[in-house]
């Protein structure tokens, strides 16, 4: 397990900088609140995956560390129940692109949006 280095919220609260080692990922926190390992969102089973739409403007609220191994990620939505690993930070920074793309094609197969309604 690779451990982050640092760990930064830009002043806006709309992107999260997570640096490991000489490897360093911008992750804003629209992609980090659709594509939550939480429950809510990821479901029990691919099958009840949810597809979160409406977020373009949501901000990081709180960081709080889980153990030696996550974050626990608080969005001005009030969801706080994703737990994010070093590991799932990683994959998200090093397939950003990929994950990202794949969400937008989602929003538009379901008719969603990413503007709050």
């Amino acid at each position: 397990m690779v451990t982050p280095t640092e760990i930064r919220v830009s002043k806006d609260r709309k992107l999260l900088t997570v640096s490991f080692g000489a490897e360093s990922f911008a992750l804003p926190a629209e992609m980090l609140r659709v594509l939550s390992p939480s429950a809510e969102v990821q479901g029990h089973s691919p099958e009840q995956r949810v597809t979160v739409g409406g977020k373009r403007d949501v901000t990081i609220s709180r960081i709080e560390p889980t153990g030696n191994y996550a974050i626990r990620i608080t969005f001005d939505d009030g969801h706080d129940t994703g737990i994010f690993t070093w590991s799932y930070l990683s994959t998200l920074g090093r397939e950003r692109e990929a994950r990202w793309n794949g969400y937008l094609a989602e929003l538009t197969e379901k008719g969603l949006q990413r503007e709050p309604r």
